[in-house]
């Protein structure tokens, strides 16, 4: 078994611990899923304050010894080490021993502080919750910040967004370890798609955008339906009954980048979906996603994603009966 120490201190957050306990902790041996042996660790073991106004303590029998065994280290996010706070000096020293024994360290939300004040994130790439991500950039000018991610992964650091892109991150994880089977059986008894890709937005995409657009979320919607049309600003702003020069303005203000580029990010994630859950042609795919050819899917999907459409699809295609459990990842917004 892997080891897995989730490293806590007060004040953690329920959510994210939640998170890491269900992915990482929860056996699913008699569905194929290998088994961890996973242990919430602390400096001091005792009891420990849970954060959420939930006014509940949980008692922490295992200390940072085990961390100095484990494969995976999984830092949630904890009050006294985000900003200003302080970082133990002990949890920094057991993350930079275990990056140096080749172990992986998965940072939740603003455990990504945690990270940096060891000096993991150090000249590599990470994101964190929209929220704080200016105040890690202010503190941490050494790391190069992907403000938008919803995870990052960069050599034996993953880094994740806030909140529920820690399932994202998880899950990542867990493909990484396991393969893209195991981690369609987690996704598939926790209710969430197998796969949302790190370089997603954390505003602008899928259901998000949508919730974003306040009057031109009835284009969106048709958008959405029709990304194998093509579509131009100008044709656009006339369904919208709004000269170009207002369309675009409107377009970046309520979903905060342009129609193209918005147009191309939902067209990657429809191509996704479909080398995830079928085994249609790329020149098929290129067609159903709205790129028009498979030459210009490539183009778009490996300068979004770093990664072929085809080096894709086999290492995230998804078993037929796992595909079958999702089918709104094919629908529009399902990603």
């Amino acid at each position: 078994m892997l080891k897995v120490a989730c490293i806590v201190d007060d004040d953690v957050s329920a959510f994210e611990l939640a998170v890491a306990g269900e992915v990482f902790g929860y056996d699913r041996t008699d569905r194929g899923v290998p088994r961890h042996d996973f242990r919430v660790v602390t400096q001091t073991p005792g009891p420990v304050r849970v954060a959420g106004g939930l006014g509940l303590p949980m008692m922490v029998e295992h200390g940072l010894d085990f961390a100095d065994e484990a494969d995976l280290l999984i830092l949630t996010p904890y009050a006294q080490c985000e900003y200003d706070g302080e970082c133990s000096l002990a949890v920094s020293r057991v993350l930079q021993r275990a990056v140096d024994r080749g172990a992986r360290v998965l940072a939740l939300c603003s455990g990504a502080f945690v990270a940096a004040k060891a000096g993991i994130l150090d000249g590599r790439r990470a994101t964190t919750h929209w929220r704080h991500i200016d105040g890690l950039a202010a503190q941490f000018p050494h790391i190069a910040l992907e403000r938008d991610a919803l995870w990052v992964d960069d050599g034996p650091v993953t880094t994740s967004a806030g909140t529920a892109a820690a399932i994202d991150a998880s899950l990542h994880v867990v493909r990484q370890l396991h393969g893209a089977q195991a981690a369609a059986v987690i996704a598939r008894s926790m209710v969430v798609p197998p796969l949302r890709d790190g370089g997603q937005s954390q505003f602008a995409v899928g259901p998000v955008a949508e919730q974003r657009a306040e009057t031109l979320a009835p284009l969106i919607d048709w958008m959405v339906a029709h990304l194998d049309e093509e579509h131009t600003v100008a044709s656009l702003a006339r369904r919208a009954n709004l000269s170009e020069r207002t369309f675009a303005r409107r377009f970046r203000e309520e979903l905060g980048t342009t129609p193209a580029a918005w147009l191309t990010s939902q067209r990657v994630q429809r191509a996704q979906a479909l080398l995830e859950a079928t085994d249609l042609g790329l020149d098929v795919v290129a067609q159903q996603a709205g790129f028009g050819t498979a030459a210009l899917l490539r183009h778009h999907f490996t300068r979004q994603l770093r990664v072929s459409p085809s080096a894709y699809r086999r290492r995230f295609a998804v078993p037929e009966t796992a595909a079958a459990a999702q089918p709104s990842a094919l629908q529009p917004g399902g990603m």
